[in-house]
């Protein structure tokens, strides 16, 4: 009936890594799903955004890809949970969440200064089962001359996958007048303590007396003062 996509126009158009990507992430592959080519058209800009976070303009490798770079520890922790879902995903063939998870991993990624070697090349592994030609191209652009095939498959820490600090919000009377930043283990009369010295929290609770303290792990602290 003339009526379907042919494939080597979509390969002619968006290239094979493009397409392999859109139709593993279309969703669950015992379900139906409708072709739509914006759809291809979302996965090539997201594989041009991982092209320019590793590559420069000048094709060479960007000047952000250091191997004396430093990753924070927030960056190590996605590094490490992407990992561990794209491994599982992979093996029980959930390609689309697989691929979800490496996008906000590459958005993660674009909001540091600096990416050390080992993330790049991290990221670079974990895309090359569904980018092949571009994780190639990405992987000799990283300094390696033999083919990423034979390189082995990245592991993850289950030690990392927990936050090493957490953000939570300091409040006195209700209002928020601050944040800390504590370890998932840090006891409480530290953490209340910790929060009391926050300056704008300080300021708000000076010649008062604190009459009650409500502490929300792992999200509020809450200081009533009269």
């Amino acid at each position: 009936k003339f009526n379907v996509v042919n494939p080597d126009d979509i390969v002619n158009e968006y290239g094979a890594d493009a397409l392999r990507l859109y139709e593993m992430y279309m969703g669950p592959l015992d379900q139906v799903k409708p072709w739509q080519t914006d759809g291809v058209r979302g996965m090539h800009r997201f594989l041009g955004r991982v092209y320019r976070l590793i590559i420069g303009e000048d094709g060479n490798l960007h000047e952000r890809i250091h191997k004396d770079a430093t990753a924070s520890d927030e960056i190590i922790q996605i590094a490490h949970k992407t990992t561990k879902r794209v491994t599982e995903d992979i093996d029980s063939m959930h390609f689309n969440t697989a691929i979800a998870a490496m996008i906000e991993f590459v958005n993660a990624l674009y909001k540091e200064p600096a990416v050390p070697n080992d993330i790049a090349e991290r990221l670079t592994l974990l895309i090359s089962p569904f980018a092949p030609h571009l994780g190639e191209e990405l992987w000799r652009a990283l300094g390696h001359q033999e083919s990423l095939a034979y390189a082995p498959w990245p592991a993850f820490d289950e030690k990392l996958l927990v936050a090493q600090k957490i953000t939570i919000a300091v409040q006195v009377m209700g209002k928020t007048r601050g944040t800390i930043d504590i370890s998932p283990d840090m006891d409480k009369d530290a953490i209340i303590e910790l929060a009391k010295n926050v300056d704008n929290v300080a300021r708000q609770i000076e010649g008062k007396n604190i009459v009650k303290t409500i502490y929300v792990p792992g999200k509020i602290v809450n200081l009533i003062a009269k």
